[in-house]
């Protein structure tokens, strides 16, 4: 038997109290931010702190829509010219599965719970619905020409799918897989969001160069918001990209070839400011912490980094060619 000292109650209890504060104050892993860049055919991983490039990984072609899953384990992509959903690791990047997802996906959603997956099909005048385990495709809902937004409500229950040709926002029981309601908006809708209460639908239409907010109990446009930017012709502003804050509060509305994000009083309807961005910016995504905001911008194939608390443009960062989607976890 060892003849050295035992520790007493009190040394181990130190040594337990060192390393709890050691772990406490060891660095957090970065999150990371996926943008999808549809001219070169791959995705652009950066880490969320540096912005510095992680990886580049080669998709499907035309890689556009891009979502995470609830639980951030899995990054969903429309790979739009080879007609399928593919699914990556966000650690290793690796492809994991495709999933069907007729022709020309753009935009998807998932519902809240993770599963399934909505897809809008915009050659087929279709909304595609995939169990996301297992592949399968669950049912296909006619709706209108060129399906293009894809929006769920925070309980799951509603869809809301945009029709480019047809001006419409297609309001969609997911229990019963059926159109319960077609509201006319403004020409090309883009995006369709829901507000953190799941009382309005917020619409952007490109070509419009609106957005149509629409009360969900009644499907009626109770609001229209015009923009206008000086020293920009109107027909530059072409609403696409919205992101809502958790809270309620403000809406971020992109708009394409104008170059600048309006920044929306969600109560008031009021248009705060209008934020320089690059150019033709497309889509958004907050931080999870959304204390940051991030735009994809077409033209000049970089992301601007938006300071959410001052509503100011901090820095932009080269990405690919045509950056399209934009997501970010933690």
């Amino acid at each position: 038997m060892s003849n050295a000292p035992r520790p007493t109650a009190a040394l181990a209890l130190a040594g337990t109290v060192l390393a709890g504060l050691l772990a406490a104050t060891a660095p957090a892993e970065a999150g990371k931010l996926f943008v999808t860049n549809e001219r070169d055919h791959n995705m652009t991983v950066l880490d969320s702190d540096s912005l510095k490039v992680l990886a580049t990984v080669k998709t499907g072609r035309r890689p556009r829509g891009l979502i995470a899953s609830p639980d951030n384990k899995l990054i969903y992509i429309c790979a739009s010219d080879d007609n399928r959903v593919e699914v990556y690791d966000p650690n290793d990047y690796k492809l994991i599965r495709t999933l069907p997802s007729g022709p020309d996906p753009e935009l998807f959603v998932l519902h809240p719970s993770g599963n399934p997956l909505y897809i809008a099909n915009e050659d087929d005048a279709l909304v595609t619905i995939v169990d996301t385990q297992s592949g399968q495709v669950l049912g296909e809902i006619p709706v209108g020409v060129e399906p293009e937004g894809m929006g769920i409500s925070p309980d799951g229950k509603v869809l809301v799918n945009t029709s480019e040709t047809t001006s419409m926002a297609h309001f969609i029981d997911t229990s019963t897989k059926q159109i319960v309601e077609n509201v006319l908006v403004d020409t090309r809708p883009r995006v369709a969001q829901f507000t953190p209460d799941g009382k309005y639908t917020w619409v952007s239409a490109e070509v419009g160069g609106t957005v149509s907010i629409i009360e969900n109990a009644k499907h009626e446009v109770v609001k229209k918001l015009n923009f206008e930017i000086p020293g920009v012709n109107a027909e530059a502003i072409q609403p696409v990209g919205i992101r809502i804050s958790k809270d309620g509060s403000t809406a971020f509305v992109a708009l394409g070839p104008a170059n600048r994000v309006a920044v929306v009083d969600v109560k008031t309807f009021e248009i705060k400011k209008y934020l320089l961005v690059g150019q033709r910016v497309w889509q958004l995504a907050f931080s999870p912490d959304e204390k940051t905001l991030y735009t994809t911008n077409g033209n000049s194939n970089d992301v601007s980094i938006i300071d959410v608390a001052s509503m100011k443009v901090t820095k932009s960062v080269a990405v690919g060619r045509g950056p399209w989607g934009v997501v970010a976890i933690p």
